[in-house]
């Protein structure tokens, strides 16, 4: 199953500067899995002790996968995930 991965800019230093990228996989957690096989490095970005990272959002097809089933969220061909570190900070 091809899933399309969005890669955030500032995450795209472990990608080659690709801003998309193409892996094949059953559910989220294993894609994550992949992606950090192909891109070492970028997992421990994402992932901290088996987990999401409090301010990493994962979004398949535009839901958070946090109100799906998580990691076990399953995939389909074509589908499109977005990975969007939270931001923090503003004007005072």
């Amino acid at each position: 199953m091809s899933v399309e991965v969005r890669v955030p800019s500032m995450l795209q230093k472990f990608t080659d500067g690709q801003k998309l990228v193409q892996l094949e996989s059953h559910n989220v957690g294993q894609l994550l899995d992949s992606l950090e096989r192909s891109y070492p490095g970028i997992g421990d970005q994402l992932m901290e002790q088996g987990e999401l990272r409090r301010f990493v959002n994962i979004f398949l097809n535009d839901e958070d996968i946090r109100f799906l089933d998580g990691l076990d969220t399953a995939l389909n061909d074509g589908d499109v995930l977005a990975i969007l570190p939270a931001l923090a900070g503003g004007d005072r």
